[in-house]
């Protein structure tokens, strides 16, 4: 469809340019935080397995259950802001998402026993679904095109570069601050981040667009400078298949739907399993307890870099090629693990073992975000995350399974391996994207 242009400014790519950098500077910020929440969890799990004094006393089953909780509240909430934001918007879904989860982190700080530790962490986890269910969905519709995936892929960078942070500040405080301090950090968002937000971000010209709220879209597009896209014609296929939210998800995209749900499933339990256990694996393998950490630092690293290098590869040839071959090459990475390498090259490695975990889960939420509708985007991506964290609480349960017992390091690791290979078949069997009863949006006509 051709976009509407807003009313000729001279300033208009100035405009645009200002939105858009706001825009994608929010998200990661937003997503930075996101990933420091999940993941400063693993870096406190040898904490509490080791002194009872903290939360009480702490099997690698219950640190495997505890982890679970979070993930489990990020599903319910990503799968609620999936109809959510496709009906009240991105930017309100988003705002309320950074205030819960800031709170929830402070009140998480604040319990002393696993029961209260576990209750927060479930409902810190509603404020992260919902934010990672909706951000993809507001930087596609912002974002250019023929960059989109770039966008997308710089912005869920922070997902991975806020675990790197964890990590990092994991072994330069954790000493000096403990485990509650490191929670405390994660609160900032709610002083910070969130006013900062109600100013400075927009809500999605194309979604309200797509809702038929063309002058408050046009009111935007004038001062953001960017274009109000043009409504389709009223054919009986376009509205057969107009339905937004869940309804015109699994009405026109069934199949689709299925194949990139499990995908995220596949690839978060791998994610969360290395991100929780990895440096409990590691203190087994020999290494000191900074040294461990310092390999989840380079697994996250890794995801970064990755993703970034991923992208351009995304949008040149295609999202789906460039998933499938980062999960393939986490998957041959993993199982170099087993082989004693010397440690220089056991950090490379790991490094490529974030490049397919982490730097893949952030090339597929662009992957999903440029596969669907404008009015079906948010359920789309919410799916996505909130279904794929079926496999992230497994991730966390299947680590403590395998680490309670007694497996080999190599029984681990070629377990995990088999997962990034699984992840890659079904990347592989998703079919093109064919928007039912719509044409294309150029968000949708792009290569994936």
């Amino acid at each position: 469809m051709t976009p509407l242009p807003a009313t000729p400014d001279p300033g208009r790519e100035a405009k645009q340019f200002r939105t858009i950098l706001w825009v994608m500077s929010l998200a990661l910020v937003g997503l930075i935080f996101d990933g420091y929440d999940l993941v400063i969890y693993g870096t406190c799990v040898s904490t509490f397995l080791r002194d009872p004094t903290q939360l009480g006393v702490v099997t690698p089953a219950l640190a495997g259950q505890l982890g679970s909780y979070a993930l489990l509240g990020v599903l319910v909430g990503a799968l609620l802001a999936g109809s959510v934001g496709d009906i009240v918007g991105r930017r309100k879904v988003m705002l309320v998402a950074y205030g819960w989860f800031s709170v929830g982190m402070a009140a998480t700080a604040m319990t002393g026993s696993t029961a209260a530790f576990g209750l927060m962490r479930f409902l810190t986890g509603l404020g992260v679904g919902a934010l990672v269910a909706t951000t993809a969905a507001l930087v596609s519709e912002f974002a250019p095109k023929g960059r989109k995936n770039l966008c997308n892929a710089i912005v869920y960078s922070g997902v991975p570069l806020g675990s790197l942070l964890a990590a990092a500040l994991a072994i330069v405080l954790m000493q000096a601050i403990g485990w509650r301090g490191l929670f405390w950090i994660g609160a900032l968002p709610l002083v910070t981040l969130l006013p900062l937000a109600q100013l400075r971000m927009p809500e999605s010209v194309a979604w309200l667009a797509a809702r038929g709220r063309l002058d408050e879209a046009r009111t935007i597009a004038e001062r953001t400078g960017l274009a109000v896209p043009a409504p389709t014609a009223p054919t009986e296929d376009a509205k057969a298949a107009g339905r937004a939210g869940w309804a015109g998800l699994f009405g026109a995209y069934p199949l689709p739907t299925l194949l990139l749900g499990l995908m995220s499933a596949t690839g978060l339990m791998l994610v969360y399993s290395l991100n929780t256990w990895l440096p409990e694996l590691m203190l087994r393998a020999g290494f000191d307890a900074r040294g461990s950490l310092s390999f989840l630092v380079v697994l996250n690293g890794g995801a970064v870099l990755g993703a970034l290098l991923g992208s351009k590869v995304a949008d040149l040839f295609g999202a789906k090629l460039a998933v499938a071959a980062c999960f393939a090459i986490g998957a041959v990475a993993i199982l170099l693990l087993t082989l004693g390498l010397s440690l220089g090259v056991l950090l490379a490695i790991v490094a490529l073992v974030g490049m397919g975990t982490s730097g893949t889960q952030t090339l597929l939420y662009g992957l999903v975000a440029n596969y669907y509708r404008t009015n079906v985007r948010s359920a789309g991506v919410a799916w996505c995350a909130g279904f794929g964290r079926l496999g992230g609480v497994g991730g966390p349960i299947l680590g403590g399974v395998l680490a309670g017992g007694g497996f080999a390091l190599e029984t681990i690791f070629g377990i995990l391996a088999g997962l990034g290979l699984l992840g890659a078949l079904l990347t592989l069997l998703v079919p093109p994207a064919r928007p039912a009863g719509e044409a294309a949006p150029a968000a949708v006509a792009e290569p994936v």
